[in-house]
């Protein structure tokens, strides 16, 4: 059988075989999205599946649409800026919201990892990768904004004090938030809270 014009010869070895970048953006088992000020200038079809929404209603779109509320897209923002000038990297699991689809508005835990393309600037461009965490940490108590903030960086393994820092609060109100955390997951302490909240009791 003669090969096709154009292309590699079928005994072509896998290592000269050329990339296509943008089929593997487009097929990536991940969500995955470019961002210019925080802005969707291009996405996947894993993010798309994953948020319920075409990529029409996402592309030339704030990242604002993706999260619970406005305030925390925007608290977000400045607290990640820092740690992306400093590293160029940052990543967290949090909780996000469905856009459209028969589960729009649905909130599920997702694991968010970003690359800023320039850490002096580091909400100018940058790639994003979305892993929806919801098949094994199903959102099933109601929280707050700030409840879930608390609760995302109480998994990321920082103390009331740091927490406080990193969303301008007190500590002693950081500690209100994970007293009212505790009741809502029935913990009795912050590493049987952390356990729930990263398992199905959450």
């Amino acid at each position: 059988m003669a090969t096709p014009i154009g292309a590699p010869a079928l005994d072509t070895p896998v290592t000269q075989l050329p990339v296509d970048y943008r089929l593997a953006f487009e097929m990536a088992p991940v969500g995955l999205a470019l961002s210019r000020q925080r802005m969707m200038v291009d996405c996947n079809q894993a993010l798309c599946e994953m948020f319920g929404a075409s990529r029409q209603q996402l592309v030339g779109k704030s990242f604002q649409l993706l999260y619970p509320s406005a305030d925390e897209y925007e608290r977000t923002g400045a607290r990640i800026a820092p740690i992306l000038g400093r590293n160029g990297t940052y990543a967290d699991d949090r909780i996000m919201k469905r856009v459209d689809g028969r589960l729009k508005g649905e909130a599920f835990w997702c694991h968010v990892t970003g690359r800023a393309l320039d850490p002096q600037d580091p909400h100018a461009a940058g790639i994003w990768s979305f892993e929806d965490l919801s098949a094994h940490r199903p959102v099933r108590t109601e929280l707050t904004p700030r409840e879930r903030e608390v609760a995302t960086l109480l998994m990321n393994g920082l103390t009331s004090k740091e927490i406080g820092k990193a969303l301008a609060l007190s500590p002693r109100t950081v500690e209100i938030y994970r007293a009212r955390l505790l009741r809502k997951y029935q913990a009795n302490g912050t590493a049987d809270l952390v356990h729930k909240l990263v398992g199905a009791g959450a």
